[in-house]
């Protein structure tokens, strides 16, 4: 059982919002990442606030209980100038991230920079460059990529919490380069 966890995941990435969330489903078996979904719930036309954070909460359980992700990775909120704005997108968080735990999912949070740091290397990359890295990366047809940057935000979150699963496979640890050489003839020139 314990060689199952270590070798295969299912990570559900969200990138909260009170108007938009994006969504995202990773596999991850033998260190190879497969796309099972990514999309994004629009809440724009639902007038009232609270009524959103209910259809957050209850679509988060939806992809809960259909994908059973062993993980999910959300993306920390960042404080913008407006705190009325910073307030509504935390309680949006909140309310997946309390979707999840209904669930007994376990919670990774990531803040963007983190997250766009892992993704191109440049924590002040722009969401279209995020976008455009994931789709080399994960070798996304063009058509098969969401209009909606909210998506690929999920799945940058999601393939960053993949990226600090580091590489569960690898059984050799090496002391330094001295030792990778010793114990690799030939491997190197």
């Amino acid at each position: 059982m314990l060689d199952k966890l270590v070798r295969e995941h299912t990570i559900l990435g969200i990138d909260p919002g009170t108007n938009i969330m994006g969504y995202a489903v990773l596999h991850v078996k033998d260190n190879r990442c497969d796309i099972v979904t990514m999309g994004i719930l629009d809440l724009r036309k639902v007038e009232q606030y609270y009524a959103r954070l209910q259809k957050i909460f209850f679509f988060t359980q939806e992809l809960v209980d259909k994908y059973q992700p062993s993980e999910f990775a959300i993306e920390s909120q960042f404080v913008q100038m407006n705190i009325q704005s910073t307030l509504k997108l935390g309680k949006g968080q909140g309310v997946a991230i309390a979707a999840a735990l209904s669930r007994d999912v376990p919670i990774n949070e990531y803040a963007p920079l983190k997250i766009k740091m892992a993704i191109t290397g440049n924590g002040q990359a722009s969401k279209e460059q995020v976008a455009d890295m994931l789709q080399r990366m994960l070798h996304i047809a063009k058509e098969n990529m969401p209009k909606k940057l909210d998506a690929t935000d999920a799945l940058a979150c999601a393939y960053c919490h993949y990226l600090q699963l580091g590489k569960p496979l690898t059984t050799k640890s090496y002391s330094g380069w001295k030792d990778f050489i010793a114990r690799n003839p030939g491997k190197v020139h």
